[in-house]
């Protein structure tokens, strides 16, 4: 089975303290702050080939080496005359003529393992290629979400891709105009390591109300103010 789905990542009682926490956050400042999980930032069909071609290259040479191990021992319980030199034909045809077919056909059941238990690419993806993906996902998300939109471009995005253990804070340009990136990413680390340490809600609620304390120290809620943004968490 793949990991915890990110509809149901959070209970209902964590979902309520999420959106307590933003509400809290938002109270003072004209800023808003929008949470979103997903299951995984990308497909990563690369890795799926390889650990699929890779895993199925191990296993065929094991079958091999087994089959050879037993077509040895059969042979030195007596064929006869000549058994060795008949033993050696038969391992010749057997390494041959039967390791690549064995590679060929482990290779769609072990892929389709793959796309099912999508943690067991990890190991075949480097990790330039897992931020990447994640500060894409995480880009496309703002816009899809039309974080931009908001009257003074004070959004800020915190995303999680739940596969990666990765966490991404992206500020809007009026915020960023301001504030320099350097601050969020240390907020986002803080975030990751809760979510390895199984305590997601109460880390994700931490760095909610940090955001809340610089916002409301750089950007005051004005006597207009509204809120432009969902509270609650998002998914896609």
């Amino acid at each position: 089975m793949n990991k915890k789905k990110s509809t149901s990542f959070f209970t209902e009682e964590e979902n309520a303290r999420i959106r307590s926490a933003v509400e809290k956050a938002e109270a003072n400042t004209s800023g808003e702050i929008v949470t979103m999980v997903v299951d995984h930032s990308d497909s990563y069909r690369e890795a799926e080939i390889l650990g699929s071609v890779l895993t199925a290259a191990f296993c065929a040479f094991l079958l091999e080496i087994t089959i050879q191990i037993g077509l040895l021992w059969f042979s030195s319980s007596g064929w006869g005359a000549g058994s060795i030199l008949n033993a050696e034909i038969v391992l010749y045809g057997v390494s041959f003529w039967t390791y690549i077919p064995l590679v060929i056909i482990l290779f769609f059941p072990l892929r389709l393992l793959f796309r099912r238990r999508e943690v067991l690419k990890l190991p075949f993806v480097g990790r330039t290629r897992i931020e990447e993906a994640v500060r894409d996902r995480a880009v496309r998300a703002f816009f899809e979400k039309e974080l931009y939109r908001t009257r003074d471009e004070t959004g800020i995005l915190i995303f999680l891709s739940l596969l990666e253990h990765k966490v991404w804070i992206l500020a809007d340009r009026g915020i960023n105009n301001r504030l320099p990136h350097e601050q969020w990413q240390e907020l986002a680390r803080e975030l990751s390591l809760g979510m390895r340490e199984k305590r997601a809600c109460e880390a994700l609620c931490n760095v909610i109300g940090s955001c809340g304390e610089v916002l409301t120290q750089h950007f005051p809620r004005k006597a207009d103010d509204t809120n432009e943004l969902a509270d609650h968490v998002l998914h896609h």
